[in-house]
């Protein structure tokens, strides 16, 4: 048994980046992160497409508004400092008809509202920029960036460290209680027995799982995550030179996600996707996984069920459009029309942790929750990668007045 002032559980961004926050407003804390990977970021953090949003899809006034632009700013300033390279790619978002010309003015306006200047484009505008993508108009967003998300939490783990904190992977929590002086874990390694840890102060970063472990620690609340498989192919190597920009689609706010998109990577790469199919495992990759008490968990959801009769028709098509490439391809011939099946190579999928609400409805902003001695990070999907430092102030408000 150990005893410490601070555990954040998570080795994903969000906690790396609020442990790396904690230790720099509590200079000499005895702070130590929990990861049940063998690896930092293994998750939603390793296999979302890397992008730094600059912030123009979020409702204003929100929190993923105000901490993406905020977010997108102190990531670069992170980078620099620590020197992750990134790119300032920019992203095009591309109408190809007259209905998606409404909808792209509509989120221009939200962009304004949310302080960012975009650029219009019209069909001849985007031709020149990107002689390869057909539309009739285009959001041109300067400040949209890529990076390695997996190289970011690598800096922020190497900083930790520098400041005094330890990091402790293969380690799972499995039961959280708490008590007016303490919160003790019990936590299990791999062929070992169960241990112990204490701390004055608990924050669980715990992702897709997020849920589970809030339940463990006593918080109130009825959300549940469930799993939403985002599916990626990768262009070839010849078709790395096919667009010089992120390209998007214009997203339909009848639909709860942003539509398959060209991303350029960091290792020059061009990647396609995702689109978003239930899954029915939080943590395995490969397609048709299967979890036993995962999927449990999604059918006996009252709030599954109940989205799922509102999206029946997009989920279909989803899950076709998964098993039939030329259906997933079709989505981004809209707009890169010169694009082909054989051009869909392999790529792993990630795994989005959404938090679903019992009248089907999803948690549309982050979500934060806590008990006397623990806070509880229980939706933090895309901007969450952007956003992590910022979110991460928010979490060390909340322990630091806890504390006072």
């Amino acid at each position: 048994m150990t005893r410490h002032d601070l555990v954040v559980v998570g080795g994903g961004i969000v906690g790396l980046a609020t442990a790396l926050t904690l230790l720099q407003r509590r200079p000499g804390a005895d702070l130590l992160v929990l990861e049940k990977e063998q690896v930092l970021a293994r998750h939603q953090t390793g296999h979302n497409s890397g992008v730094i949003h600059a912030g123009v899809y979020y409702a204003p006034g929100s929190l993923k508004a105000r901490l993406c632009i905020e977010g997108a700013r102190r990531t670069r300033e992170f980078c620099d400092e620590h020197g992750v390279p990134y790119r300032d790619t920019g992203k095009l978002i591309v109408a190809t008809d007259a209905a998606e010309l409404v909808r792209m003015e509509a989120l221009r306006q939200r962009a304004s509202s949310n302080g960012l200047t975009l650029e219009r484009l019209d069909g001849a505008e985007l031709g020149a920029r990107e002689p390869r993508v057909a539309g009739v108009g285009a959001l041109y967003s300067p400040g949209t960036g890529i990076v390695d998300y997996g190289a970011v939490c690598r800096a922020m783990a190497d900083r930790i460290t520098e400041l005094g904190g330890r990091i402790e992977l293969g380690v799972q929590v499995t039961g959280i209680s708490e008590n007016s002086d303490e919160v003790t874990l019990s936590t299990r390694r791999a062929g070992q027995p169960g241990d112990e840890v204490r701390t004055s102060r608990l924050v669980a970063c715990g992702g897709i799982q997020a849920d589970r472990l809030a339940r463990a620690a006593g918080v109130r609340t009825d959300v549940r995550m469930v799993p939403f498989r985002g599916e990626y192919y990768r262009l070839p190597a010849s078709r790395n030179d096919i667009v010089s920009t992120l390209i998007y689609p214009v997203p339909d706010p009848a639909l709860p996600f942003l539509g398959v998109h060209l991303t350029l990577m960091m290792d020059g790469g061009v990647t396609v996707g995702p689109n978003a199919v239930l899954g029915l495992a939080r943590e395995k990759y490969p397609k048709l996984s299967v979890d036993p008490a995962d999927a449990a968990d999604v059918l006996r959801f009252p709030g599954f069920w109940r989205l799922a009769r509102r999206q029946l028709r997009t989920g279909a098509v989803e899950q076709w459009n998964s098993l039939y490439r030329p259906g997933y391809l079709a989505l981004v011939r809209k707009y890169c029309p010169e694009l082909t099946v054989a051009d869909l190579g392999p790529q792993e999928a990630g795994i989005r942790a959404q938090a679903l609400r019992p009248d089907g409805s999803m948690v549309e902003d982050f979500l934060v929750l806590g008990t006397d001695r623990t806070v509880h990070v229980l939706n933090a999907p895309s901007p969450a990668a952007t956003s992590a430092l910022p979110i991460a102030d928010l979490i060390t408000d909340q322990v630091l007045e806890a504390a006072a």
